[in-house]
C-alpha cells in the first residue's frame, strides 16, 4: 500500500536551530550538569547550555549515517549544548517533535548524504527529506504510542542492567573479594542465610585464598572447542539460539552443545564472553567451553568474563584468541557445594532476567511492525490501540 498521508520536504514542518551551535573543544570544556550532545548522543556535561525544551537532534555527519548502529535522529529535552555535528530541528505548528523522530528512523538517507569517506547530511539535504505529515493530533498520537513502547523497552534493558549487576556483585564477593571467608576470618557477624554462610571456609591460607580452595589452571578444568561453520541461521528460525564472537547472531533447529555453556570470541578485535541458559549452536568465529569435571557453568562464566580476552592474541593475521593463553590463566577452584549455593540463590534473579529479555524482544519486534505502518497510513491509531490491548 503507498503512503496515505501528503509527504512535505521537513524543512517545511521543522525550525532550524543550526546557526545557534557553539563547538567547545575538550581542553576548553568546563564540567557542569548540562548535557553536551555530538552526532550520536552525548559526549560530555558541561557548565553552560545553548537550547532549552524539546528538540530534535540529527547527526550531520559520521559513519552512523550508513550504518545507523546508533538512531540518527534523537530528542533533547531540558537545557544542553550541542556542537556542530548535529543539527537542530523542532517541529512548526504542522508537525510534532517528538513524531518526526520517528518519521525520520524510517528514512533511506542513501540519496541524501555527499562525501565519499566520511558522509555527511547537510542542512540542504535534510530540509529535503520527505516526512508523511497526518494531521498533527494524529502524530501525537502516534508518537504517545510509540513512545509508551519505547519507554517499556528501556525500563526493562536498565532493570536487566540492573540484574545482571546484582548478580555480578554478588559473584565478586563470594569468589573474587572472598567476603564471607575474609568476615569469618576476622570474626565478623554472618550477612548470608546460615546454610549458605556454614559452608564458606573459616579462614584464608598462607596464599590468601580461602582454605581448601585450590589454585588452578584453566587447563585442568576445561578446554576450549571450535565452534562449527553454519549457514542460513540468520533466516531458518528455530528454537536455538546461535552464537558468534560477539554474542547471538540467530538461530537454528539443532543445537551443538545440548546444554547451558559458556561462550568465548575466537576472532576479532573485539571478542566477548556470552552465556547461554540453554542448549545453544556457536559458528567457527568462537569457542566453547567443555568442562573437565563438575563445575558450575555459570561460576565459570561470571569467572572469564572478568578476563581480558582482546589481549590473549595468537599472534596471527586476524586477533584470534589464545588457546594456550587462556589454559595457562591460575584459577581459585572452589568447592562445588559453594558453586552450587550461587546456582540456587540467583535462579530467580536470571528467571527475571530472561523474563525481561524476552518481553524486550516481543516489545522490539512489535514496535518495529507498527512504525513503518503508522508512517504509510496502513494502520491508524485506534487500530493499533485494539492491537495494544489484545496483547496486552
Amino acid at each position: 500500500m503507498g503512503p496515505e498521508w501528503p509527504l512535505i520536504p521537513l524543512g517545511e514542518v521543522t525550525e532550524n536551530f543550526d546557526a545557534l551551535r557553539v563547538p567547545v573543544k575538550e581542553a576548553t570544556r568546563r564540567p557542569g550538569p548540562y548535557p553536551y550532545y555530538g552526532a550520536s548522543g552525548i559526549v560530555d556535561y558541561v557548565d553552560k547550555y545553548i537550547f532549552d525544551g524539546l528538540h530534535l537532534l540529527v547527526a550531520e555527519d559520521g559513519e552512523n549515517l550508513r550504518t545507523r548502529k546508533l538512531p540518527i535522529a534523537f530528542l533533547a529535552e531540558g537545557k544542553f549544548w550541542v556542537n556542530n555535528h548535529a543539527h537542530i530541528i523542532r517541529g512548526n505548528d504542522k508537525t510534532d517533535t517528538r513524531f518526526l523522530m520517528y518519521a525520520l528512523s524510517v528514512v533511506d538517507l542513501g540519496s541524501y548524504l555527499t562525501g565519499s569517506t566520511m558522509p555527511k547530511l547537510t542542512q540542504g539535504n535534510l530540509n529535503r527529506i520527505p516526512i508523511p505529515c497526518p494531521p498533527v493530533e494524529e502524530q501525537r498520537d502516534i508518537a504517545e504510542i510509540l513512545g509508551v513502547l519505547d519507554e517499556k523497552i528501556d525500563l526493562n534493558r536498565r532493570m536487566t542492567e540492573t540484574l545482571e549487576a546484582m548478580a555480578s556483585a554478588i559473584f565478586r564477593d563470594w569468589f573474587v573479594d572472598f567476603g564471607p571467608t575474609r568476615a569469618k576470618a576476622e570474626g565478623r557477624p554472618s550477612y548470608l542465610a546460615e546454610d549458605i554462610w556454614s559452608i564458606f571456609p573459616d579462614g584464608l591460607d598462607d596464599e590468601d585464598k580461602p582454605i581448601g580452595w585450590p589454585l588452578k589452571r584453566w587447563h585442568e578444568l576445561a578446554s576450549l572447542e571450535y565452534g562449527k561453520r553454519l549457514e542460513g541461521y540468520k533466516t531458518n528460525g528455530g528454537s536455538i539460539p546461535v552464537y558468534g564472537t560477539n554474542g547471538q547472531i540467530g538461530w537454528h533447529d539443532t543445537a551443538l552443545c545440548s546444554k547451558p555453556g559458556v561462550i568465548i570470541g575466537r576472532k576479532g578485535a573485539y571478542r566477548g564472553v556470552h552465556f547461554s541458559g540453554g542448549p545453544f549452536y556457536v559458528i567457527d568465529t568462537a569457542f566453547f567451553m567443555k568442562f573437565k569435571k563438575t563445575i558450575s557453568s555459570r561460576w565459570a562464566y561470571y569467572t572469564v568474563a572478568g578476563y581480558d580476552i582482546d589481549s590473549m592474541d595468537s599472534g596471527s593475521a586476524i586477533p584470534s584468541t589464545s588457546r594456550d593463553d587462556f589454559g595457562s590463566i591460575l584459577v581459585v577452584e572452589p568447592s562445588y557445594l559453594i558453586q552450587s549455593k550461587f546456582d540456587e540463590l540467583l535462579a530467580p534473579l536470571w528467571a527475571k532476567e530472561r523474563a525481561n529479555i524476552s518481553e524486550t524482544e516481543t516489545l522490539v519486534q512489535f514496535r518495529d511492525f507498527l512504525l513503518p505502518k503508522f508512517m504509510s497510513g496502513e494502520i491508524r491509531v485506534k487500530q493499533a490501540e485494539t492491537i495494544m490491548a489484545e496483547v496486552a
